[in-house]
């Protein structure tokens, strides 16, 4: 395995980020007819957003399989040299943000072992809240360790089983698999894609145009790569990609209703992407249009219809890049005008440099400018998708009022966040969550804003235009699974050095 000259300690950049955080993207691909590492690349180029410290490919050409990966961006871990031997049909690729287990390359993705039934390669995107008791128990019976992944965990249990098939090997590790879990598995002459029964995680598959399939954590990444024909691999089933025609296997039952993560909606995912036939940038409109309604509506100081929002503020200007469409929906709805008001450094948290102590005590700043001439002697409404920990609001609002606002008033596109989640998003436990120590009212002051509005449970469902079929956990504390939180960790063992 060779893997680029990075050091672990350069993956902290010491810069604060409020929003809660994606575990990785996974891509699967057999191509008969393309440079399957070649697409798989740009694949996980596109997949980028879903995390930025390591990245991986494993490739296959019917009897030997090669692997890739190494701490850093796609484009920094994959360079032309290190594709020269990634040779084969079959492919999958990873790209990481870590959540069980800390950021070093020894947790990058994908795993690959050697098994009596060949090679085996595996990525997930997810979090199992029973791993500790699986390793335990395969530690129990001789099996060693590299990594503290739950990843290898599901790698092992799948090489252990001599039992039939891959297809019945993966079935059956299925069954004792509890959480979050879009997977894809590398065989020496097979691409299999697993979803957990609970859909938490997204995973869909397309057909290429060249021949073949892929499978990506998100349609834009298939969109990409010429796929057309799309659709979501369904939850608890199993789909194989090789020379043989696409195969389909429920391997266990949905559970209905499914889990799918809001947070998708919310934030993780690409404008594009189409989840369970629902698009992304329209939900993050309608988010928007909600908010803006509820404040209309009264929910929030007596305003009782639209024009009432005359008298709360001049602009409406979103956080980029995620809460866009929102802004662009609550603008539409009440009438403010829209503009941007922070321009965003889209790569210094991405960089291997370190900022010096000047530049670190400038947190956000070293991230968003404002456009001070949209913001001067206004009373500006920020639009954010997310409050968690409370470290990026306040600065934000300071930046507003530096730059000449007369009054600051942030709204929140979700419900406050005031329990942490186990199914592999990072946002940290109980204590780490500013919604489950302090009211609404306490952090609005807390973040020093004039007024501070959160949508509503109801206001978010309806942006989805659904009832239920959503984890709403980490706003309501209602898990899909049960949780025994006095021995479950969240898994979110990040390194701060």
């Amino acid at each position: 395995m060779r893997t680029t000259p990075v050091s672990d300690s350069q993956i902290n950049f010491g810069l604060e980020d409020d929003h809660p955080h994606e575990e990785c993207g996974v891509i699967g691909i057999f191509a008969p007819n393309e440079d399957v590492a070649r697409m798989t690349f740009f694949g996980l180029y596109a997949l980028q957003h879903r995390g930025q410290e390591a990245a991986g490919m494993a490739v296959a050409d019917g009897q030997i399989m090669s692997i890739h990966k190494g701490v850093g961006l796609v484009s920094q871990v994959f360079t032309p040299n290190a594709m020269v031997d990634l040779k084969g049909h079959y492919a999958i690729g990873h790209t990481r943000y870590s959540t069980t287990g800390s950021s070093s390359l020894r947790n990058a993705q994908p795993f690959m072992i050697e098994t009596i039934h060949g090679p085996l390669a595996l990525a997930h995107n997810g979090n199992l809240i029973n791993s500790a008791e699986l390793r335990n128990e395969l530690m129990g019976q001789g099996v060693g360790f590299s990594s503290s992944s739950d990843t290898e965990v599901m790698t092992m249990m799948l090489a252990r089983n001599s039992e039939g098939t891959w297809e019945e090997r993966i079935k059956h590790a299925m069954k004792k698999w509890i959480g979050a879990y879009s997977v894809v598995i590398l065989t020496r002459d097979c691409v299999y894609a697993v979803r957990d029964p609970w859909g938490f995680r997204p995973l869909c598959i397309g057909l290429l145009p060249s021949g073949g399939h892929a499978v990506a954590s998100e349609t834009g990444a298939l969109q990409t790569l010429g796929c057309e024909t799309i659709r979501d691999v369904k939850p608890g089933e199993v789909v194989s990609l090789s020379n043989s025609a696409l195969k389909v296997m429920q391997a266990v039952a949905p559970v209905e209703p499914s889990s799918m993560c809001v947070f998708e909606h919310i934030y993780f995912a690409r404008p594009d992407q189409t989840w369970d036939g629902i698009n992304v940038h329209h939900v993050r409109q309608r988010l928007g249009e909600e908010l803006a309604w509820e404040v209309a509506n009264g929910l929030f100081h007596g305003i009782t219809d639209v024009n009432g929002f005359e008298r709360m503020a001049d602009v409406v200007i979103p956080v980029p890049d995620s809460s866009v469409p929102a802004a662009i929906g609550f603008s539409h709805v009440s009438g403010i005008p829209y503009n941007d008001g922070f321009i965003k450094n889209r790569y210094v948290g991405r960089t291997f440099i370190e900022p010096t102590d000047s530049l670190r005590k400038r947190g956000v700043a070293l991230k968003f400018n404002v456009i001070n001439e949209n913001i001067r002697d206004k009373r500006v409404m920020m639009i954010d998708d997310s409050i968690v920990r409370g470290n990026t609001t306040g600065p934000l609002v300071k930046l507003l009022r530096n730059a000449g606002a007369k009054e600051v008033h942030v709204a929140i596109t979700c419900p406050p966040i005031a329990h942490p989640c186990f199914m592999g998003v990072d946002m940290g436990k109980h204590d780490d969550l500013i919604a489950h120590k302090r009211s609404v009212d306490e952090i609005r002051d807390y973040v020093d804003a004039d007024n501070l509005y959160y949508l509503s449970v109801e206001g978010m469902m309806r942006a989805l235009k659904r009832t239920d079929g959503f984890c709403q956990a980490c706003f309501t504390g209602q898990y899909p699974i049960s949780v025994d939180l006095s021995n479950v960790k969240t898994g979110f063992e990040r390194v701060t050095k």
